[in-house]
């Protein structure tokens, strides 16, 4: 098992240990000095208590940084080495900034509000001359600092009270070593259970239905009935044919169609539906064929479209939700694959004649809100499942007047 406080552990002219395999006391030598003792405190509460991951970087020596994404400050350093003029910290601002630029890249964020906190400055550092818009730095010795900073006790305000162990020297090293392998057992194993692969059964029965509705009307000779009498059409929705807003996104006009539909339901729908559970998807997808449909209606009323286009577009707009929230995992591919695929797709629908670029639009929204409202699992609270189905449903209310009532 991967410990978390290896991170700190390795800092070696503090901590002189290795946490592989049987340790023996006699044989490892622990500087369980002041410094030390608070920066392991901290390291406990950080990660323990605030849900803070180590982020592991290549000449970052004597300090740790840690990152979690949905606090106000993403990024926390602790600086361990000692600084002791103006001219050190300078430098440590321009390296810290460097290094926030390719967690900025790697993390699909503007800006990353970072807290450093310093344990061994000299008293010949004024941290007031050197404020950034995203760093903000504080200097602590000991526990009492902790208490009596304002800025850590408006943002921590139960940060001075954690920092209290009944254990000392070496129960102190072992308890918040177990302490934080177990947070990070946890937290690996629902990482596994999030990615771990499962069978795609609502992806398939997708695909099926669609290859259903498409042979049968053709090998019996009523294709064109069929596709008239399921495809949305503005007109026909209006005097009260709503299930087209649904029916159509079973329809396809031709093979061509159909086969470049499926795939990319295929490709797409076989990751989604793995990383967020059978019935989110089949939810996602639904709704966001429904907006597709109401939006195409909006903007062509007179005009017969089919296709499952508008309900993928919204599993890509799901997938683009659900990437923001394991974009520690998936950043490179979201900024890689997801948002050069929608651009792209979107473009061609503006340039290419007979393409419903009002359906891609409406069905990605769709597919982004509803994703909100269904929530992703182990990081979505109800606050945000609640205001995502409220934000669903008004964009659905607005779909359904202007297709409708306009």
């Amino acid at each position: 098992m991967i410990c978390y406080f290896k991170m700190f552990i390795s800092i070696r002219k503090y901590v002189k240990i290795y946490t592989e395999g049987a340790m023996s006391m006699e044989e490892h030598v622990i500087d369980m000095n002041e410094k030390n003792t608070l920066a392991m405190k901290l390291l406990h509460y950080f990660i323990t208590e605030k849900g803070y991951t180590p982020i592991i970087l290549q000449g970052a020596e004597d300090e740790i940084w840690l990152e979690n994404l949905d606090e106000d400050y993403k990024v926390i350093r602790l600086v361990m080495r000692y600084i002791h003029n103006d001219e050190q910290y300078k430098f440590d601002v321009f390296k810290t900034n460097r290094i926030l630029r390719k967690i900025k890249k790697k993390t699909l964020s503007f800006k990353l509000n970072t807290l450093s906190i310093f344990l061994d400055l000299g008293g010949a550092v004024n941290l007031d001359d050197f404020k950034t818009d995203n760093i903000t730095a504080v200097e602590v010795h000991e526990d009492a600092d902790v208490k009596k900073n304002k800025l850590l006790k408006s943002i921590f305000p139960d940060l001075s009270r954690k920092l209290k162990f009944s254990e000392e020297g070496i129960e102190l090293f072992i308890k918040v070593t177990n302490d934080i392998n177990k947070h990070s057992k946890k937290d690996q194993e629902r990482v596994a259970d999030v990615f771990a692969p499962k069978k795609p059964i609502v992806t398939y029965t997708l695909i099926v239905i669609n290859f259903i509705v498409f042979l049968l009307p053709t090998l019996m000779g009523n294709f064109d009935e069929v596709v008239a009498l399921l495809g949305s059409y503005g007109p026909f929705v209006k005097m009260g044919e709503y299930y087209r807003l649904i029916t159509a996104a079973f329809v396809h006009a031709n093979i061509a169609h159909l086969l470049f539909n499926m795939y990319a339901l295929w490709i797409i729908g076989m990751q989604l539906e793995s990383f967020i559970g059978k019935w989110r998807f089949l939810v996602v997808y639904l709704f966001s064929a429904i907006c597709g449909s109401l939006l195409s209606v909006s903007v062509t009323p007179d005009a017969l479209s089919v296709g499952a286009s508008g309900a993928i577009f919204g599993l890509l707009g799901a997938l683009l939700y659900f990437g923001y929230h394991y974009r520690i995992y998936l950043g490179t591919v979201i900024k890689s694959q997801i948002i050069p695929l929608i651009v792209i797709n979107l473009l061609l629908g503006f340039m290419v004649p007979g393409i419903d670029n009002a359906a891609h639009i409406g069905g990605l929204i769709g597919g982004a809100l509803m994703m909100i409202g269904v929530g992703v699992k182990y990081k979505s609270s109800n606050f945000e499942k609640v205001n995502g189905l409220i934000v669903s449903v008004i964009f659905l209310g607005f779909l359904v007047y202007m297709a409708l009532f306009i």
